[in-house]
């Protein structure tokens, strides 16, 4: 189950990151009340404030946080962040979850047994062979 700051830097990438980068935005702004409004976060800005201004965030997505505007505290729905992209625009493709990333990992072991099928069937002959010689 996705962490709190996980599913807040995930939902602010694919909401505002994304769009950003793909109109070439030099610039753009997250005001953290938007996020918890449509996260339903309520009495959570200071949770979406860290996730937003984290280096996890800002490595992620190739950004720098160019300014803060907001009360003192830094910790309120009315906190607004600017970033600016430091990076040159990769692929705009959402994140990817870590169990579908691992998708097709064994694809090159199995293809030197000829498959992932022929790979189950010399795996089951080989152990009934071995129940037989018991």
């Amino acid at each position: 189950m996705p962490r709190p700051a996980d599913k807040i830097r995930s939902f602010s990438r694919e909401k505002y990151v994304l769009p950003a980068r793909n109109r070439r935005l030099q610039r753009f702004s997250i005001r953290m009340g938007d996020v918890v409004r449509e996260l339903k976060l309520i009495g959570r800005a200071p949770a979406v404030c860290s996730a937003l201004k984290s280096q996890a965030f800002l490595k992620q997505n190739g950004l720098q946080l160019v300014e803060s505007t907001g009360p003192r505290s830094g910790q309120s729905t009315t906190v607004t962040y600017t970033y600016e992209f430091v990076d040159e625009p990769g692929p705009t493709q959402p994140a990817i979850d870590p169990w579908t990333e691992l998708r097709g990992t064994l694809k090159q072991v199995f293809a030197e047994f000829g498959g992932g099928e022929a790979y189950l069937r010399n795996e089951r002959e080989q152990f009934h062979e071995s129940q037989e010689r018991s």
